[in-house]
């Protein structure tokens, strides 16, 4: 049997730096992920996760990205998180964490919104 592994990828873009995911995101990509989401947020005041290749989360995914949200928020940065799917996406809508890493055009509370029609 053959285990999905994980990887990520970062691209610099000339306003944010985005970080994709692939595989398996848990204990054993944990100290990976910190360290390539800490860079990201230490360059960069925007930092995009792309986790459309993530095939699994669990807690140490999402302390990851927690860390990296908070390492962010103390720098003035921005950190979102976008197209989860699948059991990653329900990790994250379950533990409220993909509501706080949503880009704000996509928060149930409207922040960031423009104008109503």
């Amino acid at each position: 049997m053959t285990k999905a592994r994980f990887g990520v990828s970062t691209s610099v873009e000339t306003d944010r730096v985005v970080v994709a995911l692939t595989g398996e995101c848990d204990l054993a990509g944990r100290e990976d992920l910190t360290s390539v989401l800490l860079a990201a947020v230490a360059g960069a005041t925007t930092v995009v996760i792309d986790m459309a290749g993530v095939t699994f989360l669990d807690s140490s995914g999402l302390h990851c990205l927690i860390v990296a949200y908070h390492a962010a928020q103390e720098a003035g940065g921005r950190l979102y998180v976008v197209n989860a799917a699948r059991a990653a996406a329900g990790v994250l809508e379950v533990s409220g964490v993909g509501e706080l890493l949503s880009p704000p055009c996509h928060r149930a509370d409207g922040a960031g919104r423009g104008s109503s029609s």
